[in-house]
């Protein structure tokens, strides 16, 4: 929501001392406008913003830089510039030809892991959302509870509960012992809550009602626009945590042919500690970059939708 703020009014007194009244104001307007900026200002918190922005550039420019060595260079060169050849699309090329191109089979998984798992976990959160937000019935305090119960969780404390159940049922070593769990986003469905009971008024849904329209048509047409920037922000947060997820699968997957490139590049990157094994660090640097590059896309062309999903309930009226 958008707040307006009001400017100081301008003395308006007619003659000679009047005038020079209001030019007085208006000469000291820009002054203070200056002065304002130049308060705003803080050294501490500009060195700050540059530690952390150190912090979350250089990995990623070591990242692309590397990605254009051999396998020699990496060992040669320094880290954080070129090494004596560009050696991108032949690593490129191996990173996807590798082992009978198995770092495709695992970057299928991964969209698999993805589309059903985040998915599924942002259908759920707005349908869950939206019922918490709009609708009354018992014991809803209880659930809230239990949602913010949950969201304090982290996954990793209940992989082992996971595991042990999904042995039981016979799932373990296949994709739904990742896409199940997957399903379930306490922390999606708290963020659909407090965006659908700020994004749409009860009043819409009581005229909706008074019209005729049914529940199920009420949703789909009308409150499932409103709740687009909500969507957008939960399946983002929910598909950057499916795709870069590696304790769940490493202790509920054995097959190689169903891990996800999380796991598939960290069994890249240990088989050079194994007897025999084969050193292809320039493969598992390129998959890396090959890795990232669809989130950097989704959350550019969705930024503007995440942006004023975050934004939504920040301001009361």
């Amino acid at each position: 929501m958008a707040t307006e703020t009001a400017s100081a009014p301008v003395p308006t007194t007619r003659g000679a001392g009047g005038r020079s009244a209001g030019r007085r104001a208006v000469r000291l307007r820009p002054s203070v406008a200056r002065g304002s900026r130049r308060n705003r200002r803080s050294p501490l918190l500009t060195a700050l913003t540059a530690i952390v922005l150190l912090y979350s550039i250089v990995p990623l420019v070591w990242l692309l830089i590397n990605a254009t060595k051999s396998q020699s260079d990496l060992f040669d060169s320094f880290g954080l510039w070129f090494g004596d050849g560009f050696a991108l699309w032949d690593n490129v090329r191996d990173t996807l030809t590798y082992d009978d191109g198995i770092f495709l089979r695992w970057f299928g998984n991964t969209i698999l892991y993805v589309v059903l798992g985040a998915g599924g976990a942002t259908a759920l959160a707005v349908l869950g959302g939206y019922g918490l937000a709009k609708f009354q019935f018992p014991g809803k305090r209880w659930v809230f509870a239990v949602v913010i119960g949950a969201v304090a969780v982290p996954g990793t404390a209940l992989a082992v509960p996971t595991f042990l159940m999904f042995s039981k049922m016979g799932l373990t070593n296949t994709p739904w012992a990742v896409i199940i769990p997957s399903l379930i986003s306490p922390f999606g469905l708290y963020l659909m809550w407090t965006f659908a009971a700020e994004a749409i008024p009860t009043e819409l849904l009581e005229a909706a009602r008074m019209d005729g329209a049914g529940e199920v048509r009420t949703f789909f047409r009308i409150c499932l626009p409103l709740l687009a920037p909500g969507i957008v922000t939960v399946l983002l947060f929910t598909m950057v945590a499916t795709w870069n997820n590696y304790f769940l699968p490493l202790i509920m997957l054995k097959d190689p042919a169903w891990y996800p490139l999380t796991l598939g590049l960290n069994a890249w990157n240990a088989q050079a500690a194994t007897a025999g094994g084969q050193a292809v660090f320039n493969l598992v640097i390129t998959g890396s970059v090959l890795t990232i590059l669809p989130l950097i896309v989704a959350f550019l062309f969705l930024q503007r939708y995440w942006q004023s999903g975050l934004a939504a309930g920040s301001v009361k009226e």
